[in-house]
């Protein structure tokens, strides 16, 4: 939706006011910030990892710049669970204000404080869990249990003096879940019947007709994958995907193969998880990658990052035969995650890559080795019928998957009118049961660029994908500042386009022509005369070669 709104109106009392700076339109740096009578409480602060157009780019981060003059009315920050997407901005947002309190669940907060430490922030944390009720300012928060694909994650329902809302965070309905923690349908039904003013709801499969996947179907499968492996195994999940990484040691065990984590983040977590008891494991069942060596191939597994084709993660260098872990023929890859949007050339190239070397490679596509952490359509039919919402704000998705889910919320009886479909920094305002867009505030992306935070713009990433497609050329000039001679050059460099001197031949005298007549203009100054040379060079590269080069100038005048 490509649409300009004016900037909203001041808040006027007793009105809440939400703010998404994130996650809407996107599958990735969720945030969303709740305001009334001078006080703001923020859900989640997540991360978004880049595309191939956004070269050079580490993460990115929600539009931190509507809250940078208002730090001290933050009253909290509501983390819904421990995925990238949901914590990962958390460091990036103290590093403006430190003594924000943090609220979440156990896990969750021990993955953050875990980030935390290695940005050397101490952060203040409250934890919470389902059943619990908290009030901070004029916010009143009551915590849901909800299943996920990460265990302890939570909704949260906001009650304010404008109305409820229902913050689902993700979820989905699995009737049978690995940890016994199901999603609190009675939770939601209590809230509908008090009346709930404004579901948000996540989106993310609402396109995807009936229900999920239960979770143990997954474990016998990637058993049995195991048990046809000739060769060491090597089994790629997200860092904090606890169920996922369970069902690999289940599996392992069975098959009498030790465990090998690889992987910062995935050791960093799971040692979390199992000294808080989130994930079972026999102690001797982990072997350290330092000695996986010792071990015959046929007796181990690998559980690392990279199933999103991430450059720099565990899998990807396997396939660049950058890691000690070589991948070769007779192994078993195994991608146990879905397809995140926007990666799917990345991890087509790398499933090609360890087919290249030989591997078995086992993916969703072509065996049941994962399923969603997201409700499908018929899970979220049966929120819409338990709450009957009088307003309805679909979030956490991509523009296809908030359309579908608002008709769900229409097919239920929400009408049109109330069912918000809003972009990054769109206003909603909301007061006695009714919910609008009121306006919008300024949100872009902010890069994270190794440590520059926000000092990347769109310009630069446009310079790196010319210098990418279509390659540099440098020209250095020496002219007399009397006369505008030429004393020196035109002397040509190029990287990435054609770096044969003799490709030149032709421009240079057309420059030497074109400085020329400046000069007989009387022009002397260096960057006009730069400027002549861009325009030269740049007319003869686009007609004879078709390419459209960063050109960098240089003029001396002695």
């Amino acid at each position: 939706m490509v649409q300009t709104l004016p900037a909203p109106s001041a808040l006027r009392p007793g009105v809440l006011r939400v703010i998404p700076l994130g996650g809407i339109g996107e599958i990735g740096r969720n945030m969303t910030c709740f305001e009334i009578d001078g006080k703001i409480l923020i859900v989640d602060i997540g991360v978004l990892f880049p595309e191939e157009n956004q070269p050079g780019v580490d993460v990115i981060l929600p539009d931190f710049g509507y809250l940078r003059d208002r730090l001290d009315d933050i009253i909290g920050i509501v983390l819904t669970h421990g995925h990238e997407d949901h914590i990962g901005g958390v460091p990036y947002f103290l590093k403006l204000k430190q003594d924000i309190p943090l609220l979440g669940s156990a896990l969750t907060l021990a993955f953050v404080e875990a980030k935390l430490k290695e940005h050397r922030i101490q952060p203040y944390t409250m934890v919470v869990a389902e059943g619990q009720r908290e009030k901070l300012a004029g916010f009143d928060l009551e915590f849901v249990a909800v299943n996920h694909s990460i265990p302890d994650a939570l909704a949260v329902i906001i009650r304010t003096a404008g109305g409820s809302v229902l913050h689902t965070g993700d979820f989905k309905m699995d009737q049978l879940p690995l940890d016994g923690r199901l999603t609190d349908l009675r939770g939601f039904a209590k809230i509908g019947e008090e009346g709930l003013d404004l579901f948000m709801c996540d989106s993310t499969n609402a396109d995807v007709p009936g229900f999920t996947p239960l979770e143990k179907d997954i474990g016998p499968v990637i058993e049995s994958v195991i048990a046809r492996s000739k060769g060491k195994v090597v089994v790629a999940s997200f860092s904090s995907h606890v169920h996922r990484v369970q069902q690999v040691i289940d599996a392992a065990i069975a098959n009498n193969r030790k465990v090998v984590l690889v992987g910062r983040s995935m050791v960093r977590n799971m040692q979390i998880a199992l000294e808080m008891g989130y994930l079972k494991a026999p102690v001797d069942v982990f072997v350290d990658l330092a000695k996986a060596d010792s071990i015959p191939e046929n007796q181990v597994v690998y559980m690392c990052t990279g199933s999103q084709g991430e450059p720099m993660a565990v899998l990807a260098r396997m396939v660049n035969l950058d890691h000690q872990i070589s991948v070769c023929e007779g192994d078993t890859v195994i991608l146990a995650s879905s397809l995140i949007p926007g990666n799917e050339n990345a991890v087509y190239r790398v499933i090609d890559g360890l087919t290249k070397l030989g591997a078995n490679v086992v993916h969703k596509g072509n065996a049941k080795v994962h399923v969603s952490g997201h409700a499908a359509a018929g899970e979220l039919l049966y929120c819409y019928n338990i709450l009957k919402p009088k307003n309805v704000f679909p979030v956490h998705g991509e523009y296809r998957h908030l359309i579908a889910n608002g008709k769900l919320a229409e097919q239920t009886g929400v009408p049109h009118e109330r069912v918000l479909i809003a972009e990054d920094g769109w206003v909603i305002d909301l007061k006695d049961g009714i919910a609008e867009i009121v306006g919008a505030v300024e949100c872009g992306l902010l890069f994270v660029d190794g440590k520059t935070v926000g000092k990347i713009t769109e310009d630069d990433l446009q310079d790196r994908r010319v210098l990418a497609q279509e390659g540099f050329i440098s020209i250095f000039c020496v002219i007399d500042a009397a006369d505008g001679r030429v004393k020196v050059g035109p002397e040509i460099r190029a990287r990435a386009f054609a770096e044969e001197d003799h490709v030149f031949d032709d421009v240079k005298p057309l420059i030497s022509k074109a400085l020329a007549e400046a000069a007989g203009e009387g022009v002397r100054d260096p960057y006009a005369l730069q400027q002549v040379i861009r325009r030269t060079i740049g007319t003869w590269v686009n007609r004879a070669h078709r390419r459209r080069p960063m050109i960098i100038p240089v003029v001396i005048a002695e």
